[in-house]
């Protein structure tokens, strides 16, 4: 599995969700199913809200988690995908208890230190779980 973290130059949360937006896009037209797995009910609401908005002349197919769920891009929290989907886009501050079921997983960084501090230790974790995590600067 391959792990990178995508290091964004700001501390704006919402460049976290725009980010997530562009590489969900990006999975989508690549053929890629994606899980985002939000950090909470509010960040996965407002994400819902801005994969409708965020490219002015189309939309990203996607729906919340659920049992049947078959949209491109899956939003949730904490779920276990119904089926393996090929990339996990990370929002949540731990590292997710369902990595068998990505080929990819993608965390965004941003600059706010606490979330910085985080992510530093999640890269250590990583390593000490045998993966070679990488880091993107965007």
């Amino acid at each position: 599995m391959k792990v990178e973290f995508y290091v964004l130059p700001s501390s704006q949360p919402t460049d976290r969700l725009t980010a997530a937006c562009r590489l969900a896009y990006k999975a989508w037209r690549a053929g890629f199913i994606t899980f985002i797995r939000c950090s909470d009910a509010a960040q996965q609401a407002e994400l819902d809200d801005l994969l409708w908005t965020f490219r002015q002349h189309s939309f990203i197919p996607h729906e919340p988690y659920s049992d049947a769920a078959q949209a491109p891009v899956i939003l949730g929290i904490d779920q276990r995908p119904q089926s393996n989907a090929g990339i996990l886009i990370n929002l949540h501050r731990e590292i997710s208890s369902h990595l068998d079921c990505f080929s990819r997983v993608i965390e965004i960084v941003n600059q706010e230190p606490e979330l910085l501090n985080i992510c530093r230790h999640n890269f250590i974790r990583y390593r000490e779980q045998g993966y070679q995590p990488a880091r993107v600067e965007l």
